[in-house]
């Protein structure tokens, strides 16, 4: 399918590896310029010229920190004129609820909500005014269904989608959609570090406790980032313009809802 961005420009956020490599990747495949955005530089740089070779595209790196100020400035000054956002920040760690101090609800709210936030209101505003304009939201399967080891997630990513839900709906006639893309677990770093945490508190290998986890999914594996980027590249698409405001699983089945 063409999805009928060729030629468009898309900042993603933290997107040297995992679910924004993904999505990066699955942008670049259908012609879309980039600018990369991630926090340590070698790997931001391989990933990005593996992704020059492969579409041939024009792709821009940011070494910075997407969740500070003067980081998201520094995407900012390089991205110019974007017609595609993809948000997207590396969760809070696990816990318990009795372990959290306010700054630690800072600094939750900081990456998981404040940080996209910011992102949409300087960018959105010249995507409605061009007429045409995609922002997809990497959160989480928490926002359907809370997990309760990850109250700090839970909270900001939360919040974020509440934010959405308004917003989207007074920006789609000016032809901008804004979605949230919610993983479940994929064969990612953030997966590597959920297991070793069982693995280490259940005092059982790393193999058994991706094996426990998977037996929890309905297809009976982790998600790929490549099938998560070709979702986000749909919503992307000339062909997502009736899509808003939505918050799309990509779980293997794993939350169960009936809406």
């Amino acid at each position: 399918m063409d999805l009928g961005i060729s030629g468009k420009r898309a900042v993603v956020c933290a997107s040297s590896k995992g679910l924004g490599r993904g999505c990066a990747e699955a942008l670049a495949a259908a012609g879309v310029r980039l600018v990369m955005n991630a926090r340590g530089a070698e790997a931001l740089e391989v990933a990005a010229q593996a992704i020059r070779d492969a579409h041939g595209v024009e792709v821009e790196t940011v070494v910075a920190d997407i969740t500070t100020e003067d980081g998201r400035r520094q995407v900012l000054d390089v991205a110019g004129d974007v017609d595609i956002l993809v948000n997207n920040a590396g969760g809070p760690p696990p816990g318990m609820w009795t372990d959290w101090s306010r700054d630690d609800f800072i600094a939750a709210l900081d990456a998981n909500m404040l940080s996209p936030i910011a992102m949409m209101q300087t960018l959105i505003p010249g995507m409605s005014n061009r007429g045409w304009g995609r922002v997809v939201n990497i959160t989480s399967q928490a926002v359907r269904a809370p997990i309760p080891v990850l109250g700090l997630s839970n909270t900001a990513r939360t919040g974020l989608t509440g934010f959405v839900a308004g917003t989207a709906r007074q920006v789609a006639e000016t032809g901008v959609t804004i979605n949230n893309l919610l993983p479940g677990i994929h064969a990612t770093d953030r997966a590597v570090s959920l297991d070793d945490g069982v693995a280490k508190k259940d005092g059982i290998s790393m193999e058994e406790a991706r094996r426990r986890r998977e037996a929890t999914i309905p297809v009976r594996r982790y998600g790929t980032a490549a099938e998560f980027g070709a979702t986000c590249a749909f919503l992307c698409s000339v062909h997502a313009g009736f899509i808003v405001g939505q918050n799309i699983l990509h779980d293997g089945g794993g939350v169960n809802l009936t809406m």
